[in-house]
């Protein structure tokens, strides 16, 4: 089967399993390029083509809609998708688009395949032009109650913002780790987030593999720098995996105190574990806790500091995971909040008397974020709020994050 057969396959058989609700859009990338044994050059077109489908979901489910009356079962929307994706938004060459498209779908569809994408190349101009029209949450791709809730929050043009954000394919940065004892080799430094460089190009897997370099976005830094863990100091990273914050504690510790790293998926661990070894990084210990429970006694009044980056909504960080906004509902930010708010009531009495307590997301919904830890202040008055800070992607150009610095009298 050609290579370009395959490539199509691919996204078809990743987009059927994302639908199924199997796994994330990058964990279906790396399997469906294994299966379909794909090179390095055609892993990099699937992985456009499915982050560009789901990215744009809305808008291809408009021109399907302008040029096919009726009902479509999924397989043919799904390469509908595929289709008018590369041939409107990717603006691969024509022929190639539409007929490996084609090719990869079974033979009672190909006709309907052909059709509606030949149709699409005719009208190009005329489909791109009229996008215009559509409604803001439709014109950008995300659903109608999340643009709602941003405008209500933010305004308008924050709302607009955030989504054209999100409709950008994400850069890539690498923070230099200094535990790995060598100089850093990178070029292209974050003006302003020392230890931070932008990646243009390959990723350097050599420098993952060493230890020198850890991908991760400079959001991630502000929970670490307001926690502020210092040598010697006792830290509780709680839920740490797959590592990136515990490995920036373990450097601010310059690998000299106990940095015990928790996570409550036991099947995250190994990862965690391995990244720890990577990273040079001897102060951790690697645990296993659902901080859904209680801690165990010997953690009570144990911790100088602890960093509780929770689950959440991660609407912070949606332009690098594309298929979140289809899978959050309004009811997740109604639930969530109790499920971190307990975590917060859980890891509380580890705390030492004066020591600091670092909540923190990816999300920039307030139910998550400042609702939750005024509410967590009004019931706990022997804690302190000492800093918080929200950031946003379209105002400062990273991924989306919040942390709230609290301090224990």
């Amino acid at each position: 089967m050609p290579a370009q057969h395959n490539i199509r396959r691919a996204a078809h058989a990743a987009l059927h399993a994302w639908g199924q609700g199997h796994d994330y859009a990058e964990t279906l990338v790396e399997r469906h390029a294994q299966r379909y044994q794909l090179s390095s050059a055609d892993r990099g077109l699937l992985h456009a083509i499915i982050f560009g489908v789901l990215r744009h979901r809305r808008v291809l489910d408009h021109w399907i809609g302008e040029m096919r009356r009726g009902k479509l079962d999924n397989d043919a929307r799904d390469l509908l998708r595929i289709g008018l994706f590369q041939v409107l938004i990717l603006q691969i060459a024509d022929h190639a688009a539409v007929n490996e498209t084609v090719e990869a779908g079974k033979a009672n569809i190909r006709g309907l395949l052909n059709a509606v994408l030949r149709r699409a190349v005719g009208q190009k101009n005329k489909l791109l032009e009229k996008l215009n029209e559509l409604p803001p949450a439709e014109l950008h791709s995300h659903p109608d109650w999340l643009f709602k809730r941003w405008r209500k929050h933010y305004g308008l043009d924050h709302a607009i913002a955030l989504m054209e954000w999100n409709q950008e394919p994400a850069e890539n940065f690498a923070r230099y780790n200094p535990l790995c004892g060598q100089p850093c080799v990178l070029e292209n430094p974050l003006p302003g987030v020392p230890g931070f460089y932008q990646i243009e190009g390959a990723i350097p897997i050599k420098l993952i593999r060493e230890g020198m370099i850890y991908m991760q976005d400079p959001a991630t830094r502000h929970s670490v720098e307001m926690l502020a863990p210092q040598p010697g100091e006792t830290i509780l990273d709680a839920c740490a995996a797959p590592g990136g914050k515990a490995a920036m504690m373990a450097a601010a510790m310059k690998n000299e105190g106990i940095l015990i790293a928790t996570d409550s998926n036991e099947k995250r661990l190994p990862r965690l574990e391995e990244n720890v070894k990577n990273l040079h990084i001897r102060c951790a210990e690697i645990s296993q806790h659902d901080w859904l429970e209680p801690a165990p006694d010997k953690w009570q009044g144990f911790f100088d500091g602890i960093l509780l980056d929770v689950p959440c909504s991660n609407t912070g960080v949606l332009r690098r995971r594309v298929d979140a906004r289809w899978r959050m509902q309004p009811k997740d930010l109604s639930d969530l909040p109790i499920v971190q708010k307990r975590i917060l009531e859980n890891a509380l009495p580890c705390l030492k008397k004066g020591g600091r307590l670092v909540y923190s997301t990816c999300s920039i919904e307030p139910e998550e974020n400042t609702k939750l830890v005024a509410t967590f202040l009004h019931e706990h008055t022997e804690l302190r709020l000492i800093a918080e800070k929200q950031v946003l992607p379209c105002v400062d150009h990273t991924d989306g994050a919040y942390s709230a610095l609290m301090k224990l009298i």
